[in-house]
């Protein structure tokens, strides 16, 4: 059935029945065709029928009866038999449902409408159903949508709060200050603030809770609007004063008491004043001071003052740290490093933090992290000066270093000494850097025979770092080689009860304590005037002399000549023989061979040093063309058989199993 056709030609005439004619530009689904007009012609008239259209023009709707075949149904109550105005209403929710749906015209391109109004009492019409006041109205506007399909654009507006709310808010903001509840203070006067912003007591009000609730910063910014809004209250002066101290401003809280009027109490100006007295006793203490103890006192006694739960300020946190850097003990580093790392997790770009901790990598000798970081602070801020300052400094020292190095492996001991006095000018406040270079010095005077000068550095490195074993060791060993072997003994003892886990602290101190016992026997190199290492002329040559010299003959009037003659004698005896000088040399003379055992024979079990007995075997069994290779020989393996004794070229004092 077609319901829907298009006429090919406008109406001339105005529409004889109450159907509505749609533009043909309406995209609605629930649009009808307009009724076809009357035609003037003869032919036409006979064609047409009593309430049906042109069969192209236009449909027709004839009553309901059961004897049309073309509608079997009443098309009174169709769907899409409805009113004008309903056919609107639904085209407009259908709108408002799609709203990326185009508008469509509603008007024809004259302007003039594109559906004829519908006529009334028409032959062949019927009646357009009422508005029942509900879902339309007697104009001709559209019906309001219904509240279920309803959209608004905007919430509606809540009412601002009066002054007279906001007094309400404060007042109740008072009684939870009052009983010390300040979270819900901090809530009534944030209330009030909302209600009127530009109420400097209600902001000064919640900067009083702020503060009691620990939140100086949010207190700070309170107390600063409220001083924009009304400069010369003292009252909100006096708050925000007292809020720059809390934080560790005093310089601030001091010039913001000195716009009161009239003047605060000292009372209220004191703990502003002595904040800034600590911070610039440990300033100084950091510019001219030798240690960082006096720096750190100050600003304990300076973080006392602070408010409760407020943190530390960063310019305090960053002097700590540099005095934790001039104390330059191992505990003392650690702290600054952990310092620098605080900072850094708030900041991890804080070029003075960076700087900060690679110092202290620096003091603790790790060079190539400390320039890492001194690089990264540098591109954070490529103009910090510090950063560059250590920077230079920490590849200048370690250049110098490792030249030094190179020419002490390669024996050149006096250019090596150049290059580490050289490098100890670059930082003299860089303890562990120093204490190193001066140790190394030290070996080089040791191998100079520079003994007082090798002492000199292994105490300055000592008192630039008491834990440095490896210079007391050094020590030790030049006060040996200058021949106060007790010194050097004494010195070996006190290591190892510092350490007694070291098992090279016990090597050397066993070897110290047998050139103790070597040195206070007679000196034969000392007797006739050569060194240790003199060859066989040098010694006979140096013999010859000294005998002339101190000859009782030569010497009439001296009762010490003959005395001093007869040394001269005993050591050129002693070191002529390859054999006795050898045993001189090793102290195997010194040693008495039952000292390893204790009573009772072998029950105490043996306590001689193994180096002792590899010296004194292998004196015996170094002389050259020497028999017996200094074992005793027994015979008959047990009790009872006969034994043979070689020589007693054995153990010193002719030691044999009984």
């Amino acid at each position: 059935m077609n319901l829907f056709s298009k006429s090919p030609k406008k109406s001339k005439k105005t529409p004889t029945s109450d159907e509505e004619s749609h533009s043909p530009r309406s995209r609605s689904p629930l649009k009808k065709s307009s009724s076809s007009s009357s035609k003037s012609g003869k032919g036409k008239e006979e064609n047409h029928r009593p309430g049906q259209g042109s069969a192209r023009n236009s449909r027709s709707f004839p009553k309901a009866g059961p004897e049309s075949p073309r509608h079997p149904f009443d098309l009174n109550t169709h769907p899409l038999n409805l009113p004008p105005d309903q056919i609107r209403r639904l085209s407009a929710l259908s709108s408002m449902s799609d709203p990326d749906r185009m508008d469509i015209d509603s008007e024809g391109p004259n302007g003039a409408p594109a559906s004829p109004s519908p006529q009334t009492n028409m032959p062949g019409s019927f009646d357009t159903p009422k508005m029942n006041g509900t879902n339309g109205s007697p104009s001709n506007e559209g019906p309001v949508p219904p509240p279920h399909k309803s959209n608004p654009t905007s919430p509606a507006t809540v009412p601002a709060p009066t002054p007279d709310e906001a007094e309400a808010f404060k007042t109740a903001g008072n009684k939870f200050y009052k009983a010390k509840e300040y979270k819900k203070a901090i809530e009534e006067y944030t209330k009030a603030v909302e209600a009127q912003p530009s109420s400097a007591t209600y902001l000064s009000n919640r900067a009083a809770a702020y503060i009691s609730n620990g939140q100086y910063i949010d207190a700070l910014n309170d107390c600063s609007r409220a001083d924009e809004l009304d400069p010369q209250n003292p009252k909100i002066l006096l708050r925000l004063a007292r809020v720059y101290t809390s934080l560790g401003r005093p310089q601030d809280a001091l010039s913001t008491y000195a716009r009161i009027q009239p003047a605060p109490s000292a009372k209220d100006v004191a703990p502003a004043k002595s904040m800034l007295g600590h911070i610039e006793v440990a300033e100084d203490a950091l510019k001219n001071g030798t240690t960082g103890s006096m720096a750190l006192h100050a600003l304990d006694q300076a973080e006392k003052l602070l408010g409760l739960g407020a943190p530390k300020p960063r310019k305090w946190q960053l002097m700590r740290g540099e005095a934790y850097l001039k104390m330059g003990n191992v505990n003392a580093l650690g702290d600054a490093q952990n310092i620098a790392m605080s900072l850094l997790r708030n900041n991890s770009q804080d070029p003075e933090a960076l700087v900060l901790r690679g110092r202290a990598l620096y003091a603790q000798g790790e060079n190539d992290k400390a320039m890492q970081h001194f690089r990264q602070a540098l591109n954070c801020d490529p103009d910090y000066r510090d950063a560059v300052k250590y920077l230079r400094m920490v590849q200048k020292l370690d250049r110098m270093k490792a030249d030094g190095n190179a020419d002490y492996k390669a024996g050149r001991w006096q250019a090596a000494i150049d290059k580490y006095s050289e490098a100890l000018e670059v930082d003299p406040l860089n303890k562990g850097t120093n204490s190193k270079l001066l140790q190394n010095r030290a070996l080089c005077r040791v191998q100079l025979k520079d003994y007082k000068g090798a002492i000199s550095d292994c105490e300055r490195a000592i008192s630039l770092d008491p834990t440095y074993t490896k210079a007391k060791k050094t020590k030790a060993t030049a006060l040996g080689q200058s021949g106060d072997w007790e010194a050097a003994v004494r010195e070996l003892k006190d290591l190892q009860e510092q350490d007694p886990q070291d098992g090279s602290i016990v090597k050397e101190l066993r070897k110290a304590e047998l050139e103790l016992k070597k040195s206070k026997r007679k000196d034969y190199y000392k007797i006739i005037g050569v060194e240790k290492d003199a060859d066989e002329n040098q010694i006979k040559k140096a013999y010859r002399k000294a005998a002339i010299i101190h000859h009782p003959d030569k010497n009439p009037d001296d009762e010490q000549a003959a005395e001093r003659f007869k040394d001269i004698g005993e050591a050129y005896e002693t070191l002529s023989d390859p054999e006795k000088r050898a045993r001189y040399d090793s102290g195997e003379d010194l040693v008495d061979p039952m000292e390893g055992f204790g009573g009772g024979g072998m029950g105490g079990g043996m306590n001689i040093d193994p180096e002792i007995l590899m010296q004194m075997f292998g004196a015996q069994m170094g002389g050259g063309g020497r028999s017996g290779g200094g074992f005793h020989q027994f015979g008959g393996g047990m009790p009872g058989g006969g034994r043979q004794r070689g020589a007693p070229q054995g153990f010193p004092g002719g030691f044999a199993f009984q």
